[in-house]
């Protein structure tokens, strides 16, 4: 590890600053492989956090873990939400209480237009985020709302996606490789989208392998290797922080 990564690495625990999102000594499994390695870091409300890695670092295992889904299989951590602990709920329960995963692959809903993709998601009557307020901040959407979701272009499905999580009320949005296979103009568009909700007080963990991006996004960066925090600090720190970004993001 580098000095320079030495200074950062870690998470503070201890601080009093309270958490919004707190990650306490995540273990986590792919059958027998251990790619989660006792990672523990904390996210205040309203902040967008980087998580950053090399493949094979554990960053989409860490978002898939939080969103209580069945795989990978947690041997022992805590997460908490608001002071409510997503670690003792099923994954159906963490998403009632306000967590928001978008996939990688999307996973828009064949046979539904946009519009009928967004209805089954909300929830009845919506509190924060109604149709219109979803459109206007995606108006590509409003255009194509009754299109079938599942023959909007790349760009428009990522919009979708992200429509389709915010339409439950979340409080925290997860977001698994939002730009792949994206136009840069559809990426600034998204990025653009994401600032906006930021302003609107979402807290948002994005998962990226285009990091220069995602760093020049968030807030906060934590990156993973080999399963561990190995930074854990501002985005601007790792952005002016070459051999950092060499040494564990080849960049």
């Amino acid at each position: 590890m580098t000095t320079a990564a030495k200074a950062s690495t870690g998470v503070n625990h201890a601080t009093t600053a309270p958490a919004y999102l707190d990650v306490w000594d995540l273990h986590a499994y792919y059958g027998e492989s251990y790619i989660v390695q006792g990672i523990s870091f904390k996210i205040h409300e309203g902040e967008i956090l980087a998580l950053l890695g090399r493949n094979g670092a554990g960053k989409t295992t860490t978002l898939r873990a939080i969103a209580r889904l069945d795989e990978p299989q947690v041997s022992h951590g805590e997460i908490w939400l608001d002071h409510k602990p997503l670690h003792q709920m099923k994954s159906y329960e963490a998403a009632t209480n306000g967590l928001g995963l978008v996939p990688e692959d999307r996973r828009i809903i064949a046979g539904l237009t946009v519009e009928e993709n967004l209805k089954l998601a909300q929830i009845a009557p919506p509190i924060g985020w109604s149709l219109d307020r979803l459109y206007d901040l995606f108006p590509r959407l409003r255009e194509r709302r009754n299109q079938e979701g599942i023959t909007l272009s790349g760009g428009e499905q990522q919009m979708l996606a992200i429509a389709r999580a915010l339409a439950r009320d979340i409080k925290v949005l997860l977001l698994d490789e939002p730009y792949e296979g994206l136009a840069p103009v559809i990426v600034d568009e998204i990025e653009k989208t994401l600032r906006l909700i930021k302003e609107q007080g979402m807290t948002t963990v994005i998962v990226e392998q285009n990091a220069v991006r995602a760093l020049e996004l968030a807030d906060r960066a934590v990156i993973l290797d080999t399963g561990g925090i190995v930074f854990d600090g501002l985005a601007s720190e790792v952005l002016e922080n070459e051999e950092l970004r060499a040494e564990y993001l080849a960049i």
